[in-house]
C-alpha cells in the first residue's frame, strides 16, 4: 500500500511540474546543426556546428566551420535547424 501511495505522489508531483507552462522534466535535445554568437564587437559570427561542449557555469567551446571558440552562453545561439 506504501508503494501505490508513493507512486501515485510522485505521479502527482511530476504532473504538477510539468504543468507551469512550458517547462520539462528532462531536455534530450543534444544534437544542434547551427550557431550564433554575439562577438566582443558586436558582430554576429553565424555557421555550421561541427561540435560544441558545456563546461561548469556559462562556457560552451563551439567549432563552428573548422574554427574552435570558448564563448559564454549569454552569447550563444544553439539551433537545429537554420533560421
Amino acid at each position: 500500500m506504501k508503494k501505490i501511495i508513493a507512486g501515485i505522489l510522485l505521479v502527482i508531483s511530476l504532473l504538477t511540474l510539468t504543468s507551469c507552462g512550458n517547462k520539462k522534466i528532462f531536455d534530450t535535445t543534444y544534437t544542434f546543426n547551427y550557431a550564433m554568437i554575439k562577438m566582443p564587437d558586436g558582430s554576429i559570427l553565424e555557421g555550421r556546428l561541427e561540435s560544441w561542449t558545456d563546461y561548469e557555469g556559462e562556457q560552451l567551446q563551439v567549432t563552428i566551420d573548422g574554427n574552435t571558440y570558448l564563448v559564454s552562453s549569454i552569447n550563444t545561439v544553439l539551433m537545429v535547424k537554420k533560421p
